[in-house]
């Protein structure tokens, strides 16, 4: 079994379980973690390489972008150019098409491989709802989020100026409708209706109910569960009522990392180009021996 030696790029709550995921990893080295900051070290280990630049890491094979979505695009691109496979859970779904065609070309002049989107939602979820409709072409699924932190809504609040710290809970209403919870903690001085209509009115919240409460700390409300409930009702053929249930309770953090690293095993299977977890073969994300896994799981 070939190794590769991975990078992760940022060292939030994605980054670090995202070093524990490659550690575990029986194909895969970590190479280091890269980060704005190198002397920001907190409890990593000493034998663990800490740098500002990729480059410090000597030869890299795969880096996971553990950075907000926000930033992704631009990250990819510089690592991508430097012919470094890329993997990122970026979850803005209404552009993930249009990143995918804005990497494709990157990697693919560059002779490297992004896997964009390697989460559980866009990704695994995705495959979970295609999965669905495979076996009932015709029919409604639904997918409830929660009740949860979302990590993307939290960044997203917590980069707003006069926002220290910042919380973001999504509440499934049912039949796909969702309910935000935000809880923010300020900077002295900050306006707080100045705040609140910046999240209501960002792209991450302004399709959904969204009710922001200050508080004086925000860290004891902080628990890393998630979950999701995937739910279908429809048609195989000429035969209704075919009802099909997904139903997961998670640590966000650490199964977003652990799709990431799955992802990027399989990134050494593709040619280049950048690609999303639908248009993978799902063998390519296990480790080990293909046709040994055939044989296990068929």
């Amino acid at each position: 079994m070939n190794t590769r030696r991975v990078a992760v790029v940022g060292y939030g709550h994605v980054g670090q379980a995202a070093v524990d995921a490659v550690e575990e990893a029986p194909d895969m080295e970590l190479a280091g973690i890269v980060r704005r900051d190198p002397s920001q070290r907190e409890d990593i280990p000493d034998r663990i390489p800490v740098v500002r630049d990729v480059a410090e890491l000597g030869p890299v094979d795969a880096a996971l972008l553990c950075v907000p979505t926000r930033r992704v695009p631009e990250v990819a691109e510089r690592y991508l150019k430097a012919g470094i496979h890329t993997v990122d859970s970026y979850d803005m779904h209404g552009e993930l098409v249009t990143l995918r065609e804005r990497l494709g070309r990157i990697a693919s002049e560059h002779g490297a491989v992004a896997i964009i989107s390697a989460g559980w939602d866009p990704g695994t979820n995705s495959m979970v709802r295609a999965l669905m409709e495979l076996m009932a072409p015709r029919g409604i699924t639904y997918t409830n989020y929660g009740p949860g932190m979302s990590m993307g809504h939290s960044v997203v609040v917590r980069e707003l100026p006069g926002v220290r710290d910042a919380l973001a809970l999504t509440i499934p209403a049912g039949q796909g409708v969702h309910r935000r919870v935000v809880y923010v903690e300020l900077e002295p001085g900050t306006d707080f209706e100045t705040v609140r209509r910046a999240v209501v009115e960002d792209p991450y919240f302004r399709n959904d109910e969204t009710r922001v409460i200050q508080v004086p700390s925000v860290n004891e409300l902080v628990d890393m569960g998630h979950g999701v409930r995937i739910e279908r009702k429809g048609v195989s053929g000429r035969a209704h009522n075919q009802q099909f249930v997904y139903d997961i309770r998670i640590n966000n953090p650490a199964l977003t990392a652990q799709i990431m690293v799955a992802a990027a095993r399989a990134s050494f299977k593709r040619p280049p180009g950048a690609y999303t977890m639908l248009e993978v073969p799902l063998i390519d994300f296990l480790p080990g021996d293909s046709e040994a896994n055939l044989r296990r799981l068929v």
